[in-house]
């Protein structure tokens, strides 16, 4: 794993330090590393929904479905993301 210095404002060193002391982490490098994982994460299930939303513009017209409908479909597609 690779070394690396970082600068965090008195807020966010004072969170990290909380969630250490609280045992919710053993490390501040664990934090961080949990909190890149999840952006990381999340950035890929929005580039996902993005991917979708533009195969639907570009597919044309479809049929005609209710709210409900619409939505049980998109959890489909999306599994477990």
């Amino acid at each position: 794993m690779t070394r690396q210095s970082i600068s965090l404002t008195a807020p966010n060193e004072e969170w990290l330090k909380n969630q250490v002391n609280a045992e919710e982490f053993s490390s501040k490098s664990e934090a961080i590393n949990f909190l890149i994982k999840k952006a990381r994460s999340q950035e890929e299930f929005y580039d996902l929904v993005r991917a979708k939303i533009d195969k639907g513009e570009k597919s044309g017209f479809v049929k005609k479905q209710t709210r409900e409908e619409m939505l049980a479909e998109f959890k489909t597609d999306l599994g477990d993301v």
